[in-house]
């Protein structure tokens, strides 16, 4: 019985191609919308918690100064080495404290230059960014007391200053200063800020500020905790010892900053699930479009097959059975639109993803709700006007024209 309902059901989509193809196209592209959407969204969540992982997530970055309305960092007064040295000594369950010396400069080798990011920092650096070297060393205890002019360089400051040419031994000029590579930091490419962490040179922190800073300034500190210690309580420790070196006393607001990067972390990626979800939202709108496509279509349906279906009642067919012909009907075009979308859909992701460069991340669940709901929006658009046809008067469908 219900084999012979699909057959009339696809007998009667296949009169009208033209008509069945508008009326499916709605929900082609709604399942479509939906599937690229949370897709794509998923893969930017996938990328953010990826670049945000290259930075540390038990890393914590301190700055002076506080930032927000009516708030400035220029008044505050920067960090030193005996900060440095202080939060070395007494915080408990930290890898590394690395200072960072910033200054933008300009690289010259040969006839090539390049303005890059200088840094003046330590070892500590390398251990807090969990960054190694694909060529040359680290800065040894003398070159870091001595203030020996040596650098290491990023991977685009190599690539663009010294081509194939290995840098490692050669002299690099920054600035006025000629300084020896000694190393070469592995890739890393963009930020999750969008700029690229291997346009830098890393220098000793003391030839950084006696030869290019001219000052004794740390701008900022990277803090790394040790594998399963409580960032929250390291954090804590740093504030309390902070304040007390830079003389805030209690109910003072703090002048400096400790941001969490697991926190960070989180923060992203919860802002990344609600646009997804926002957007995902947003396409299945147009689902509901295409289920109003499908009811209007099948009310165009029954009032045109208005004879076919008195002649149907006249000799002895049920109005059930009426009802489950027309309501079949709406449910094969819905699933055929859902097949269309579902394929539609994950091209759009896949090829979006590509272009973006961002992982192409499958929730096999957003793929079953999305030809779920597309069924769905068959049954529950396509019941009244199959329940219309199948309470139709025999005798008055018969006699209209």
């Amino acid at each position: 019985m219900f084999y012979e309902t699909l057959k009339l059901a696809i007998q009667a989509i296949r009169r009208n191609v033209l008509r069945s193809f508008l009326t499916l196209l709605g929900i082609v592209i709604g399942v479509s919308a939906v599937i690229a959407m949370v897709t794509i969204g998923n893969g930017t969540t996938a990328k953010v918690t990826a670049e945000m992982a290259k930075l540390g997530t038990n890393v914590l970055f301190i700055r002076p100064g506080q930032f927000g309305p009516g708030r400035s960092s220029d008044t505050a007064k920067p960090f030193n080495t005996r900060d440095v040295a202080a939060l070395r000594s007494q915080l408990r369950g930290v890898r590394a404290v690395a200072p960072m010396a910033q200054q933008s400069v300009t690289a010259v080798y040969g006839s090539e230059s390049r303005t890059v990011g200088a840094i003046g920092t330590d070892n500590d650096y390398l251990i807090a960014q969990d960054w190694s070297l694909i060529a040359g060393r680290q800065f040894t205890d003398g070159e870091l007391r001595s203030g020996r002019a040596v650098c290491i360089i990023g991977e685009t400051v190599r690539e663009k200053l010294f081509g194939s040419t290995p840098a490692s031994g050669k002299r690099l000029r920054i600035n006025k200063v000629s300084c020896e590579v000694i190393g070469v930091l592995e890739a890393k490419g963009e930020s999750g800020f969008g700029t690229d962490r291997d346009d830098i040179v890393l220098m000793p922190l003391r030839v950084f500020h006696r030869r290019i800073a001219g000052n004794a300034d740390i701008n900022s500190l990277n803090v790394s905790a040790l594998d399963g210690v409580d960032t929250a309580k390291v954090q804590a420790d740093i504030e309390r010892l902070l304040r007390e070196r830079r003389g805030i006393t209690k109910g003072e607001e703090d002048d400096f900053r400790v941001a969490d990067m697991k926190q960070i972390a989180e923060t992203q990626t919860a802002t990344t699930g609600i646009l997804t979800t926002l957007l995902g939202a947003v396409a299945g709108v147009s689902l509901l479009v295409g289920g109003i496509g499908i009811m209007n279509i099948m009310l165009v349906s029954v009032t045109e097959r208005t004879r076919e279906i008195g002649i149907r009642l006249a000799i002895g067919a049920q109005g059930s059975q009426v009802l489950m012909q027309f309501l079949v009907e709406a449910v094969v075009l819905s699933l055929i639109g859902g097949v269309a979308g579902v394929i539609l859909g994950l091209g759009l992701a896949a090829a979006a993803s590509a272009g973006m460069g961002i992982p192409f991340v499958l929730e096999p669940s957003i793929v079953l709700v999305a030809f779920g709901f597309s069924a769905l929006v068959g049954i529950v658009f396509g019941y009244f006007p199959a329940r219309n046809a199948a309470q139709m008067n025999p005798i008055e469908a018969l006699r209209r024209e």
